[in-house]
């Protein structure tokens, strides 16, 4: 079968390069619409705009309204249009980068990701996750085109509140299981083909990067300081994350963080801390051994993730809403049918069940 890697034409990682974003984009058009929430616009948008602006550009801010939702997409993709924009800047979180990538599959142009935290691989992605208005999970779209470029200002992200920092390491620390769970069982990536080998060793790379350099870049960034474990470990979580799930594959993690949303309960929690919760209990469905599965979370716990289901508001939960968990993970088209055997609702609720019960026992002793 055909293997297929795919990326983003350009990424710039390091302390201050937001101003050098005009240089960078030159190519790429002469206007731009800028899209973030409120806070990002506050903190980003007029070194943004001015950059820009010296470089030539037309420039427009937009404020984006919190959700990726297909309503917010069309309206979006309308503000684009009336404007004419050659790009679209999307600056903020993953939701926002998801609406501009979304957007601008609807009017064309250039992408550009400014990711003002390192708390998902969306910035580097081709993919955009739908939720409905209130926060549900909905589907993931798959576009053909990257963002031409990814711009990572580590000292913003330094700045940012560390259990956003925290949270890319979640999402981050299921890259490496899911693409070799995938590679296992002869699954197709989202780009319908099989991963190549540098696919595999990127999502490795992944994940041994958050090993040697976690918890040193999470003391730092709760002081507001940029060092090498710093630029290391926003690596690992925007580009070596974004490229490893995608040419690399995903599988159980991600599902069950999709089927985690259908609760309202555990929408306070962030992408990374469900993910987390996930990644522990695909190890658990997997039947990886004990010492693993505890090693694998207790690091997760020595950087400050949830490993419980109490930890992202599922104190005590009945049968029926880790039904619907396993119900919504298990759906047809689920990435969780990619782990290399058969994946029934029932497996992945006892899955979620004995991985919270090694999060407990683990809190109980102190963690490792």
């Amino acid at each position: 079968m055909t293997q297929v890697f795919r990326s983003p034409a350009g990424y710039v990682q390091g302390r201050n390069v937001i101003n050098e974003l005009g240089e960078h984009a030159a190519d790429l058009g002469d206007s731009a619409i800028v899209l973030g929430d409120e806070f990002v616009l506050d903190l980003v948008g007029d070194r943004v705009h001015d950059n820009l602006e010296s470089a030539g550009f037309d420039v427009a801010l937009e404020e984006f309204n919190g959700e990726c939702s297909e309503k917010e997409i069309e309206r979006v993709a309308t503000v684009h249009e009336e404007f004419g924009a050659d790009v679209i800047v999307g600056a903020g979180g993953g939701k926002a980068i998801d609406t501009a990538r979304a957007a601008r599959e609807h009017t064309g142009g250039a992408l550009v990701s400014l990711p003002t935290i390192a708390s998902t691989d969306a910035p580097t992605s081709s993919v955009a996750v739908i939720y409905t208005e209130d926060g549900e999970f909905v589907e993931f779209h798959v576009y053909e085109r990257h963002p031409e470029l990814v711009i990572v200002d580590t000292e913003i992200v330094a700045q940012a509140p560390t259990r956003l920092f925290r949270g890319g390491i979640g999402d981050a620390l299921a890259t490496w299981f899911e693409a070799d769970a995938a590679h296992r069982s002869g699954a197709t990536t989202i780009f319908d083909a099989r991963s190549t080998r540098t696919a595999q060793q990127i999502a490795r790379l992944a994940y041994t990067t958050l090993r040697e350099h976690g918890r040193s870049a999470v003391d730092a960034v709760e002081n507001d300081a940029v060092t090498d474990s710093v630029e290391a470990v926003v690596e690992a979580n925007t580009l070596l994350s974004g490229l490893g799930f995608e040419s690399g594959g995903l599988a159980a993690a991600h599902a069950i963080h999709n089927g985690l949303t259908q609760l309202e309960a555990t929408h306070e929690a962030t992408h990374g801390e469900k993910v987390t919760v996930g990644t522990i209990s695909q190890l658990v469905l997997e039947g990886r051994d004990d010492a693993f599965v505890e090693e694998v979370a207790g690091f997760a716990s020595s950087v400050g993730l949830p490993t419980t289901l109490g930890e992202i508001g599922l104190e005590d939960p009945d049968p029926d809403e880790l039904e619907v968990v396993a119900e919504a993970a298990c759906a047809e088209d689920e990435t969780i049918h990619n782990e290399p055997f058969p994946v029934s609702p029932a497996d992945v609720r006892d899955a979620i069940v004995g991985a919270d019960a090694i999060g407990r026992r683990l809190s109980a002793d102190g963690g490792r």
